[in-house]
């Protein structure tokens, strides 16, 4: 059984078997699976069948043993054209085997023939793949700055304008008077009487105050 091997799938699993595993339910009991942890460094790690090494993003054609149509030092604009020009003349090819004589065995070598062009193509592209993804963070980036500068334009706006408010409002209060030499200011303020009155009553001294001024009336 040890010398078996193992039947990998190629693509990943339905959803349905994510969602199963990541109901609401699970969430909330902390069922769910967590994501395995990113490999480390010189780590060799195998994604649906295929071992990868974290030091090559792009795996060489020659490392998959897949025959290399494309040279060493290439210009890859130019290489795409040829391998595109080259893909539809043997696609052709096929077309007037599959017409004149279907049976031929050079069928067979078109076919593998337009496979190995697909197969340099796609990985002609995947060179691509990390000059993609640096653009992308860098817009991603320049989006967030433009973002976060616009913020802050419009909160500086924001802060003029309070300023402006606030001094305007300086502006609009009343001039005091100097009372003193002190500095003092002399404001009126208008007092309820009742409220006053109540006050007073409940000074202790109101009560001997109100004799006394009983008995300076009573002199006079």
């Amino acid at each position: 059984m040890s010398n078996q091997e193992t039947q990998v799938s190629s693509l990943p699993m339905p959803p349905e078997r994510y969602i199963a595993n990541y109901t609401d339910e699970n969430i909330r009991r902390n069922r769910a699976p967590r994501p395995p942890p990113p490999p480390a460094q010189h780590e060799v790690y195998s994604m649906f069948g295929i071992q990868y090494n974290n030091d090559e993003m792009i795996r060489s054609l020659e490392s998959q043993n897949i025959k290399r149509l494309i040279p060493i030092h290439f210009d890859r604009r130019k290489e795409l054209k040829k391998l595109n020009h080259s893909l539809l003349v043997n696609f052709l090819d096929l077309i007037d085997f599959l017409i004149l004589n279907p049976d031929s065995p050079r069928r067979t070598e078109k076919i593998d023939d337009i496979s190995l062009l697909f197969v340099n193509m796609h990985h002609l592209l995947n060179e691509f793949r990390p000059h993609q993804a640096r653009e992308t963070l860098r817009v991603m980036m320049e989006m967030q700055k433009r973002q976060r500068v616009e913020t802050a334009t419009r909160f500086q706006k924001h802060l003029e304008r309070v300023r402006e408010i606030v001094n305007t409002a300086f502006s609009a209060l009343p001039v005091l008077d100097d009372d003193d030499d002190s500095g003092g200011a002399k404001i009126k303020t208008e007092v309820d009487p009742l409220e006053a009155n109540a006050a007073a009553k409940n000074d202790p001294s109101y009560q001997h105050d109100r004799m006394l001024c009983k008995l300076v009336d009573a002199i006079e």
